[in-house]
Order: C-alpha cells, then structure tokens, then sequence
C-alpha cells in the first residue's frame, strides 16, 4: 500500500487515535500503521486506550470533545500576516493564563514575522500551516480545526483575510477554517489607517458584522511605517483575552447590580512651582482593577483618579484629577454611593505657599519649603454622618509593622474595612502587577483594635485581590440584607 486512508470511523476512535497519536508525536497516519504492526506482531491490542488516554465511555461531548474532556475552554487562534503578529504571542500567553486552551494557525504570510515553533512552545500544542497536511488532512483536519473548539480568533485580521471572509474564499487553512466555523469568531483587526478607511474595507467589514462576526478593535496610534498615525492598531492582548473570556464563559452573577460605588486610585501631585511637585509611587492598576471588578459586578461605578498612565476601564465614570484637595472635592460631588473604596496614595502633605514662578537656586541655598498636611479623604467620608456611604473600605500602605498600623488606621480614620499591604521596595507592589494583601474587618462602630477580623490572602494579581475584594463585598451586602 503506498498510502493509507480512513474514513467512516467512529468519534470515538478518532479522538483515541488523536490523542494516541499526539501523545506519541506522530501523525494520526503514523499512528494507525504502529498498532497495525504491533497487531501483526501480536503483541497486546492497543485498541483498548488505556484510562489516561480513553476518550469518555459515551464518546465525544459533542464537537468540542477535545476542550470538554480538559474541563476547559479551547480557542483556535488564527495568527494572520501583519506586523502585528508578534503581539499574538502575547495573546497566547494570556489565554493560557485564563486556562483556555489554544490551537494556533499560522497563514503564510504570518510565518514571516512569528515562526510555528515560537506559537507551539508558548501553546504547548502542534501549530498548523497547511491546507494539505498529510498529517492532519486524512479526515479533514481543517474541519476539526474550525469545530472542535469553542471559539475562534483571529490575531491580527489583516484587511486580506476578512475579504477573504467576507466574500467566501477558502484558498488557504485560515480561510478554510473561518468558512467552515460553526462557532462564534473574534476578529482583531490590524492593518495601516489608510487600508482600513478603504472603502472596500470598510465593505468588508459591514459584511462581517451582519454574518454576525465580533470584532474588537482596532484602536488608534502610531503605526508600524514611519510617521504614519490613526485607527488601524491591534488590540492589546490582554483585551482580546478578556473579549475571548468574556464570549466563553456564561455570563457572569451581577451581584452588585443597582449599587452606587465609589473608588479612588493612583497618586496625588502636590505642586511646590509650576514645574515641580511632590508625590508617590502609586500606579493606580490595584484601584483601577477594584473600578473594573465592581463594574463587571454590575455596579455603577466612579473612578476618582489622580495622575496615572492607565486606560479608563470599560463601562466606568473616570475623573481626572491631580490634588489631593482636587480629589476629596470630587469625591463629595459624587456621593451618594452605597460603597465607597479609597485606593488612592493620597500625598499627606503639600507646600503652603505655591510658588507662582519656578523657584531659583540662590547664593543663600535651598529655598525654604514649609509643608502643611492636606484633607484626609478617608476621615473625612468615614466621619460625614448622613451622607456616609453604608459600606467605607480604606488602604493601608506601609512599609513596616503592617498589620498594627493597620489596625490603628481603621480605628482613627473610622472606615469599615482597611485593605492592608506592604509596599516596602522590597515587595515590588508600587507599580508592580502583583499584591500581598491583608483584609481587616470591624463589624459595628464601636469595635475595639484587638477585635478587628484580620483575613491574609496569598500572592495574587492585582485583578486576582480586585475580584476577591468584590465578591467580599458582595457577600457583606447580601448578609446585612
């Protein structure tokens, strides 16, 4: 036999076969011809999988068999040829972070700037290029590609494969997975602004969305070639991943749907002359990720934010501010608020006489700078009387003795709840991605210090103590209901 094809098999052998033949790194081919031979040989029958590799007794859980026997989400990722591709990896990355799994295919274009092996190492899955794989196309791999996931993305879209969608071409493995998908698509568009204002793109794209494709992106910025700006950037990765997770997973309880809350984040700048100021480390990602966890909690939320190079979360009221006495202005505008959470680092002190014009060294020395303490936002919401939030949760950033501070801040400030962390150099938390934090509670207004509930939480991201953070308030509304 020069060749060797099957057709007709049960579902249930061809994911045996699958997984045998991926456990094993060969083709699926490869795979049948070794337990023909150790079958002529007559060595045991490998037909009966063992229990690591048996797929379930009732077969396949549908077409999404691979995914369902993970308990996990699987995306078929569709990196496209466009400068932009590198960013895919990322997106891979994240993904896998989210458990989902990810099956990449590269068109040929794409293998330009990522190469097969990059996406594999990261996927921890075989890569797929070719439209006529002996390997994977002896029961038409493409189709298992476009159905035996849950969603596929597309990262980067270029303008070429959505007119290819658009118009029904199926010349290559990308394009013959996407018109064969029965599942829902995510196309991350990424192409030079000029090429997306095309009016044929632009075609392209109503087409796209009336067939039901979603689409995120693309943003604005500079692009790829020199001097050249405007909407045509992909997505970030960790947006895409959150648009994938987001069409994946059922939707999400909304516990605190109808709830007015209140957050502040980042640093304040205090001014000494039109050119200096004084401030802190502060990035604002732990207050922002609070704002995005609470609004994805259904919350009404506003973002009270001091200098910070973060994005607005989606779906969030963000004010800009600078001062800490800008700050606790805005922050009484915008009550009232049935939960208000104060994240910021809040300068405790400012200069008592700005300096109108830049200050000048002098033969005397260092001008004199006399320092008065600005408002305290915390205190002064904590201790407002009727129009005190129901629910008042501080922070507490110190760099040692963390949790007796902590405990005499809740205390003196008169919050409900202070969210306690070590921001020492150290622990890297000040714009750092990760926090170490301590929940200490007090249930009335009266509690003494060595009464006060002390919860440590483990190593989380920033996002990670947000959504924790979130579902303890949740649960806090639900009980004093």
């Amino acid at each position: 036999m020069a060749s060797l094809t099957i057709r007709k098999l049960d579902d249930a052998v061809k994911a045996y076969l699958r997984l045998r033949s991926a456990g094993n790194g060969r083709s699926v081919e490869e795979e049948v011809r070794v337990i023909l031979g150790e079958l002529v040989q007559g060595r045991p029958d490998p037909a009966a999988p063992t229990a690591a590799m048996a797929p379930p007794a009732d077969g396949p859980a549908g077409p999404s068999a691979r995914s369902h026997a993970a308990a996990q989400a699987s995306v078929t990722l569709i990196i496209g040829g466009g400068i932009a591709a590198f960013k895919s990896l990322e997106l891979i990355r994240r993904l896998k972070e989210r458990h989902v799994d990810v099956r990449c295919v590269l068109t040929k274009a794409a293998q330009q700037f990522v190469t097969p092996l990059s996406a594999s190492a990261l996927s921890h899955e075989r890569v797929y290029t070719d439209l006529f794989d002996p390997g994977s196309e002896f029961d038409a791999g493409h189709i298992r590609l476009a159905r035996e996931c849950d969603l596929i993305v597309v990262a980067p879209a270029t303008a070429d494969l959505m007119a290819k969608m658009a118009h029904g071409h199926a010349d290559d493995l990308a394009s013959a997975i996407l018109l064969a998908a029965n599942k829902p698509i995510l196309l991350a568009p990424a192409m030079n602004p000029l090429m997306w204002n095309n009016p044929a793109t632009r075609r392209n794209v109503l087409q796209l969305r009336r067939d039901g494709v979603i689409m995120i992106g693309p943003a604005a910025g500079e692009m790829a070639e020199a001097n050249e700006a405007g909407v045509g950037r992909m997505s970030e990765a960790v947006e895409i991943a959150a648009a994938a997770v987001d069409i994946l997973r059922p939707p999400r309880p909304r516990p605190l749907a109808g709830k007015r809350v209140l957050i502040t984040a980042g640093p304040t700048h205090e001014p000494i002359d039109p050119v200096r100021y004084i401030a802190n480390r502060s990035s604002g990602k732990q207050g922002f990720a609070i704002a995005a966890a609470a609004q994805a909690a259904g919350a009404d939320v506003t973002l009270v934010s001091g200098p910070v190079e973060l994005r607005d979360p989606a779906g969030v009221s963000v004010i800009r501010v600078e001062s800490a006495r800008d700050m606790l202005h805005r922050v009484e505008a915008a009550l009232p608020a049935d939960i208000a959470i104060f994240a910021a680092a809040v300068a405790d002190w400012r200069v008592a006489n700005e300096g109108e014009q830049k200050l000048k060294k002098t033969a005397a020395g260092m001008p004199p700078l006399q320092l008065v303490e600005n408002p305290d936002i915390l205190a002064t919401i904590s201790k407002l009387g009727e129009r005190r939030p129901p629910l008042v949760i501080g922070f507490a950033a110190e760099t040692e003795h963390l949790i007796d501070n902590a405990k005499a801040k809740i205390a003196r400030k008169g919050c409900d709840w202070i969210v306690a962390n070590d921001v020492s150099p150290a622990s890297g938390v000040m714009g750092g991605d990760r926090n170490t934090v301590h929940l200490l509670q007090r249930d009335g207004k009266e509690v003494g210090v060595d009464e006060i509930k002390v919860d440590s939480w483990p190593v989380m991201t920033k996002e990670q103590v947000a959504a924790e953070l979130v579902a303890r308030i949740a649960k806090s509304l639900e009980k004093n209901s």
